[in-house]
């Protein structure tokens, strides 16, 4: 009876979304065009989602850097981290581009949305200065503006982490701020089931199962795709990192923290085991120290890899042409930064599937959407996530301590 007690307590919200979104297609199969009824529920719950993340994306980002000491002793190791993780999302990006333009993730279901008003044809130029910056301060306070959001949310974490001891105090508020946030995101959870209920049904009752085609479609094409990055990406990198005996020691260790992510579908929650992983593979100290934890919250591939997915969907549900330099250049930008800045928490992705409506956009239902995908990849994805991180870390402690590093096992 434990067993199953704990069973119930690492996976019940999953159990209890996936129990919602079932409901969901069952009232919207059975009421079908009535089932519109029950939207204001799924609204609900998209409304409180949309009125947290303004201050989620600040608390947590400015909290994450202003918590960061002697950056000028860390200076190389920083380097070299951000460098390779930028490298490795970019090629998952890639990896997931290519396999959605070969393979269909909507296939032949019959699903088309009104995409609401078109935007205004402007140059690239502007798009930048759109998408990064605004001219008042007030305008930052508003979803349409996530890019220069975190980018002032960057800003002032470090500049509270230079000042030192007088950035201190407010170091504490914004980590307890941070802290608020999530307690209050698991508050809103507590209605998701209600709210995504509603949706589906919603959902469902206006396009029928042609819907939950789609979603099993996107889920098998992620796992097929998830098992072989896992398989061919994870395994060069620890032979780039110290060949065969690099791969030997890879996968001797890699288990636990695998089995640990499917289990707790969340990256921090999977830091102690992953750290132990580092140490047995003889990543130094230092590093293991830096790289794992700062990587549980900014190196995500399989959060990458859903980013794409996400993208290619909705682009197929609103009826839209997912081709063109620009088109795929935007896409692969979104889901690096969505990979850099998603909270190791799960069901996470909130920002991810955020920037994605507000660059593209999309109208507010498609977040329901996307955040769906998210829901149903999230076990495979937070796996890809912390598998990830040692596969990486190893990478880094090449280039920072030589390629002999793998002999010297500098576990202190």
């Amino acid at each position: 009876m434990s067993k199953w007690k704990l069973i119930w307590k690492q996976y019940r919200m999953t159990i209890l979304l996936f129990l919602s979104i079932v409901i969901g297609t069952i009232l919207g199969l059975l009421l079908k065009e009535d089932a519109k009824v029950l939207k204001p529920f799924g609204d609900i719950f998209l409304n409180l989602m949309f009125t947290i993340v303004v201050p989620l994306v600040f608390f947590t980002i400015a909290s994450s850097v202003s918590s960061m000491i002697d950056l000028k002793r860390l200076g190389k190791l920083l380097g070299v981290m951000l460098g390779v993780f930028f490298i490795t999302s970019l090629i998952a990006a890639i990896f997931m581009l290519f396999s959605v333009k070969t393979i269909d993730p909507v296939g032949s279901a019959s699903i088309l949305i009104e995409a609401g008003e078109k935007i205004e044809q402007i140059s690239i130029g502007e798009r930048i200065v759109e998408a990064i910056t605004v001219n008042d301060f007030s305008s930052i306070l508003s979803r349409s503006h996530m890019l220069p959001l975190i980018l002032f949310s960057i800003l002032f974490g470090l500049g509270t982490s230079m000042l030192k001891e007088e950035g201190k105090t407010v170091s504490h508020f914004l980590n307890s701020g941070s802290k608020i946030m999530m307690k209050i995101v698991s508050f809103i959870m507590y209605y998701a089931p209600i709210g995504l209920c509603g949706y589906f049904a919603a959902l469902v009752g206006e396009f029928g199962p042609n819907l939950m085609e789609s979603y099993a479609r996107s889920f098998l094409l992620y796992c097929i795709v998830g098992v072989f990055y896992y398989l061919i990406f994870y395994t060069l990198y620890a032979y780039l990192s110290g060949k065969k005996e690099g791969v030997k020691t890879f996968y001797q260790n890699i288990l636990p923290p695998t089995a640990t992510a499917l289990a707790t579908q969340s990256s921090l929650a999977t830091l102690p085991t992953n750290l132990e992983a580092a140490k047995n593979m003889g990543i130094p100290k230092d590093i293991r120290e830096v790289s794992l934890p700062i990587g549980s919250t900014m190196n995500m591939h399989g959060s990458v890899l859903g980013s794409i997915l996400k993208i290619a969907f909705l682009f197929t549900v609103f009826g839209r042409d997912f081709s063109g330099i620009g088109t795929y250049f935007t896409a692969l930008f979104i889901a690096v930064l969505s990979g850099v800045v998603m909270s190791g928490i799960p069901g996470g992705g909130l920002i991810g599937e955020m920037l994605i409506v507000s660059l593209y956009n999309f109208p507010a239902g498609a977040f329901g959407i996307i955040a769906t995908i998210g829901m149903i990849i999230d076990a495979p994805a937070t796996a890809l996530n912390v598998v990830g991180n040692p596969a990486v870390t190893m990478m880094i402690t090449r280039i920072v301590e030589g390629k002999d590093w793998l002999k010297k096992k500098i576990t202190s």
